[in-house]
């Protein structure tokens, strides 16, 4: 049996008392215990034991067919009969207070007869073909998914792969990771016959991992009540002092809440907007953040206030009202129903004051959106159905509803990760974002992005690791650096150039917040230095190829394109038969990206690993550090074949469209583009280098013509050698 699950306690700390959103019944494990002791009665009648369950099923789903609940109960209950909890009662009132918890939130039939059947397999005899056999595949895979998640190790040295495994199991079916919030809601419940050691390893692993994964599944009742628990077991001191401020304020006279709450209805009946007013409390931890932020409370700060409507119109019709009768403090509006956060949300947020300067919140939602805010994930249905309505996104693709945007993502982040600390790490920083910007694309469409995040986040975020390519952004209409910070409400256009093989700066990882940013790029980092580690220059360096010779990165304020060439490559890089080592015909032979020579230039080769030979032009810096260090030197000439690859420098000056121009005079040249670096303007004057791959050397006076014939453009050279020491 899992630690958590079967060492649940008695007295302890239990669920805080004190207001709550809705009062949702509490479990009598007692009444529990003795309804699952005497089992079953009649073979098709619902045992007592799951009327509860069975009650709050079909407030959700009135016609629902409750016989594989009855089933899974009988074999729940005859496969646990006879083990005990340690707070003394049978081990089944556990996987049914699992169950209600669910059943409450609005989980669909297959989610609870999972719950009540997810520890049997692990705890009992019960294979996973028998629980195929009686509920079928769907059933079987769910118990699967929970029973591997509690046999992962929490502690500290496992957590990397314990978050894999975890995500690996969510990803498939989101509903495995429903139940295991339910059962540690259930089990932070009843924690309290555990050594006091054991409650705060149980509620740190709670805290760190499963209270983020509420929040972005968007299962908040689950993720306040987990939150309220674990506030009372790691901070007790401030948690007896929040329980005081409550219990203070409940017993003062003339509660604002209840005040503007009526005024609402009455402002709301005259406007014959059908609405429902609700008093929402805060939570225990809520209430500690706002004492935390504003010092001493009023009646106010202790809830807030919940409409709830039919339809989407009538969310801003109760606003206008509120706006026009009340008045509004238009710096706490919020439009979530527009922009829907990550995690399913949608409300309007909005907030009111008194006269005496008590300010109320004020939350606006449908009923359909208070059940996702809620339950989110939980109450999302069967992700194998087909979908009554189409869910789309805002740039009009299908989306999964059971597999929430941040879901989606996380999972590719795990797939992509090259090793289970990188991912560890970039989620765990995910996971401590609690504010989220949205930012608006040039085609309509909307990226939802962590606070801080920049225009390396919001590449990655659009386009995947294609945006290696990425050479730039306009942010609101203004050019950017991709270290650009974004804000809230920012529309975001980003340069892409056209080479898939393009590559990322290492700098780009101190720009990048998402975790899909990072860890594409780091995946892509890693891929080109194990590339480097095959192969070695002549001068002790890496071997250049085809990224060495101009790397496609933003460096400061470098903006650089890369575009493939039709070099043949060897294992060390670029390879030419255009050049005949003296003495050896067969021996391969490259040119080096650090200098690029080309006919006519006098050369010289040098070995390197491999048998290859790298030439350089006599003039080359590296020419003598390797001839100081006693590295074979081989005379080389060129040969027939007279392709070559060169590096040009044009100098210009800044106008629009330039670098358009410039790379079509030089397409027109029958010339292909390798790479191009453009730096940003300096006092009016562009600087551009191009590596480029010629087809025939002859070519390159008429193509440097070409290119100076360019409006703007006045010089292009071929780069110099650096001398020695540079």
């Amino acid at each position: 049996m899992s630690a958590d699950a079967t060492n649940p306690a008695a007295p302890g700390p239990v669920a805080p008392a004190g207001p709550r959103r809705r009062a949702r019944p509490r479990i009598d494990l007692r009444r529990l215990g003795r309804a699952a002791v005497l089992g079953p009665t009649a073979r098709d009648r619902l045992p007592d034991a799951i009327g509860h369950v069975a009650e709050a099923h079909r407030a959700h789903f009135p016609e629902a067919d409750l016989e594989p609940l009855r089933r899974a109960y009988v074999l729940a209950e005859s496969s646990h009969r006879g083990q005990m909890r340690k707070s003394g009662e049978p081990y089944i009132t556990h996987p049914l207070a699992v169950t209600l918890i669910l059943a409450e939130l609005g989980a669909e039939t297959t989610t609870l007869t999972a719950s009540l059947l997810h520890d049997t397999v692990e705890d009992t005899d019960v294979t996973l073909d028998q629980v195929r056999e009686q509920f079928g595949e769907e059933v079987r895979y769910i118990v699967d998914g929970v029973t591997k998640l509690e046999k992962v190790d929490y502690g500290a040295a496992a957590e990397p792969e314990t978050f894999r495994k975890m995500l690996v199991a969510t990803g498939s079916d989101v509903r495995v990771m429903s139940i295991k919030l339910a059962d540690r809601l259930h089990n932070m419940r009843t924690l309290g016959v555990m050594r006091p050691d054991k409650q705060a390893r149980i509620a740190k692993v709670t805290r760190d991992v499963l209270i983020p994964l509420a929040e972005r599944l968007g299962v908040q009742a689950l993720k306040s009540e987990l939150e309220d628990l674990v506030f009372a077991i790691l901070h007790p001191e401030e948690y007896a002092h929040t329980r005081e401020l409550i219990a203070e304020n409940a017993g003062r006279p003339g509660d604002p809440l209840t005040e503007v709450a009526e005024q609402v209805r009455g402002v709301l009946r005259e406007a014959d907007v059908p609405a429902e007013v609700l008093i929402r409390p805060r939570h225990f931890v809520s209430v500690h953040r706002v004492s935390r932020k504003r010092g001493r409370l009023r009646g106010s700060d202790f809830g807030r206030l919940l409409v709830l409507v039919n339809e989407d119109a009538d969310c801003y019709a109760v606003l206008g009202e509120l706006h026009t009768c009340m008045t509004p403090v238009v710096s706490e509006f919020k439009d979530f129903i527009a922009v829907p956060k990550f995690n399913l949300y949608q409300s309007l947020h909005t907030a009111v004051a008194r006269e005496d300067g008590q300010v109320i919140e004020v939350l606006i939602r449908t009923h359909q959106m208070h059940k996702a805010a809620e339950a989110g994930v939980v109450a999302l249905g069967n992700p194998y159905a087909p979908p009554a309505e189409e869910h789309t996104t805002s740039d009009g693709e299908r989306a999964d509803p059971t597999r929430p945007g941040w879901l989606s993502r996380l999972l590719e982040w795990q797939r992509a990760a090259p090793d289970s600390d990188t991912f560890w790490s970039t989620l765990r920083e995910d996971l401590a974002q609690d504010r989220e910007i949205t930012v608006f694309r040039p085609d309509g469409g909307t990226l939802g992005l962590p606070e801080g995040a920049t225009c390396v986040d919001a590449a990655y975020a659009q386009y995947g690791e294609d945006a290696h390519a990425c050479i730039g952004a306009r942010v609101n209409g203004r050019l950017a650096t991709l270290s650009t910070v974004l804000k809230d409400g920012d529309s975001v256009q980003l340069l892409m150039g056209q080479d898939p093989a393009s590559e990322p700066s290492r700098e780009w990882l101190d720009h990048a917040h998402t975790p899909a940013a990072r860890i594409a790029i780091q995946r892509r980092l890693a891929t080109r230095q194990s590339a480097v580690d095959r192969g070695q220059d002549a001068d002790g360096g890496a071997a250049p190829s085809q990224a060495d010779a101009a790397p496609s990165q933003v460096s400061g304020p470098l903006v650089t394109v890369q575009a493939a060439g039709p070099a043949v490559k060897t294992a060390f890089g670029p390879r030419t038969a255009s050049v005949v080592v003296a003495g050896r015909p067969d021996t391969a032979a490259r040119l080096a990206g650090c200098c690029t020579p080309v006919p006519p230039d006098a050369i010289t080769g040098f070995a390197v690993r491999g048998g290859v030979v790298t030439v350089h032009r006599l003039e080359c810096a590296a020419v003598g550090r390797m001839r100081s260090a006693g590295r074979a030197e081989f005379g080389v000439h060129w040969g027939e074949t007279t392709a070559c690859r060169v590096t040009l420098l044009a100098e210009s000056f800044g106008r629009p469209h330039l670098l358009a121009d410039l790379t079509e005079a030089i397409a027109v040249e029958g010339v292909e583009i390798i790479s191009a670096t453009v730096a940003p303007p300096a006092q009016q004057r562009v600087h551009h280098t191009y590596t480029l791959q010629l087809p025939d050397a002859a070519r390159l006076p008429a193509l440097m013509r070409a290119m100076r014939n360019v409006p703007g453009v006045y010089d292009v050279s071929r780069t110099q050698p650096q001398p020695p020491g540079l």
